[in-house]
């Protein structure tokens, strides 16, 4: 019973390894890990012949390999001897390459209500984010008009990002403002490019 559940575990280890090794990139790195004493195995075949082809073996236990066991460290029942599992070999993979982000700053442009500053973040040299660094909060009024300029513009669904350029609508009331943002975000997309 013993043999019989260490047998079934054994075989549901080497199918899960050769799984996940079938279906990793580095899966051809197994057959370089393998020691130069061992000859490769492959599924079907009697083994290399003297010429170090591969050759096909006819007998029925060809068509349906058994998973082999190497040495181990883990004793098995009463024997004494020892038994060891393969292990994976570790793969390394490089993930896919993404578009790195960077930040552009635009210049302080001043205006008669305060100063207006524009930053922007690209991904690639497209436009992900704007965001208003600096807007005129001198008076309620100012306030009111910056925030109106910096909901319509600003953000990640901000027209900023919409229209991927400073060709952005005039907030009507903040005209000063918008102004002074577009400027300061036309010189930050220059900065970029």
């Amino acid at each position: 019973m013993r043999r019989a559940l260490l047998a079934i575990t054994g075989l549901a280890a080497s199918t899960t390894v050769l799984v996940v090794l079938k279906g990793s990139p580095g899966a051809s790195q197994v057959a370089q890990d393998l020691p130069a004493d061992r000859p490769a195995v492959v599924p079907g075949s009697a083994g290399p012949t003297a010429t170090g082809e591969v050759t096909a073996d006819p007998s029925p236990t060809a068509a349906s390999p058994r998973p082999s066991r190497a040495p181990s460290a883990r004793p098995t029942s009463g024997s004494g001897s020892t038994t060891r599992t393969p292990s994976a070999p570790r793969t390394t993979t490089k993930p896919p390459d993404q578009p790195t982000t960077r930040t552009v700053t635009g210049p302080v442009v001043e205006n008669e209500y305060g100063n207006v500053q524009v930053q922007i973040v690209l991904s690639g040299s497209r436009i992900i984010n704007a965001t208003a660094l600096e807007l005129p909060q001198e008076t309620a009024q100012s306030d009111l008009r910056s925030e109106q300029v910096d909901d319509r513009y600003s953000g990640t669904g901000g027209m900023v990002v919409q229209r991927q350029s400073a060709d952005l609508d005039t907030v009507s009331g903040a005209t000063a403002t918008s102004t002074s943002y577009k400027q300061s975000l036309q010189a930050a997309i220059d900065r970029a490019n």
